[in-house]
């Protein structure tokens, strides 16, 4: 009798990736000539990321280099949150963050597609943050990950511990 082979579906970011995307973002911010006299600067607030500029299209322009700058890291637009802007004294400012992990909302959406339109014989549970998938043919645990992967989720979504 064959054992089951499982997978993990996951929504993490890699910290060190972000880290180097606000690094590259914060020094193209500080040599752009469009940047400059405009007070336009991005660092991280303890676990938050802040992007400032003395203007509203600055600010936002500040961000889009950010995001430009995680998806050529390979980091998924989906795990960043940003703010609204918003006015504070003279600057405008957005605040975002890093969001990880699967709520059991969002869990419990992705298992009830397994098991409506996946293969027969796999199963889905959940375990925290993550969702176990698990399944005796390995075939049908790819078509899972296909399956997931044509769905538009509003979290990124990671394949791990594929077994």
């Amino acid at each position: 009798m064959a054992s089951e082979s499982s997978f993990d579906i996951v929504s993490k970011v890699d910290r060190q990736e972000v880290d180097n995307a606000l690094n590259q973002a914060a020094k193209e911010v500080r040599q752009r000539f469009d940047f400059r006299n405009t007070d336009a600067a991005i660092a991280w607030s303890g676990e938050l990321i802040e992007m400032e500029a003395n203007s509203e299209e600055r600010v936002n322009a500040v961000l889009d280099v950010f995001q430009t700058k995680l998806l050529r890291r390979g980091v998924s637009l989906k795990a960043l949150d940003a703010g609204d802007p918003r006015t504070s004294g003279k600057l405008v400012k957005i605040t975002a963050s890093i969001k990880e992990g699967i709520s059991t909302e969002n869990a419990k959406k992705v298992s009830k597609l397994i098991r409506d339109e996946g293969p027969k014989g796999v199963k889905a549970q959940i375990q925290g943050e993550e969702l176990r998938v698990s399944s005796k043919k390995r075939d049908d645990l790819q078509a899972v990950q296909a399956l997931i992967k044509e769905q538009d989720y509003d979290f990124a979504v990671q394949f791990t511990n594929y077994r």
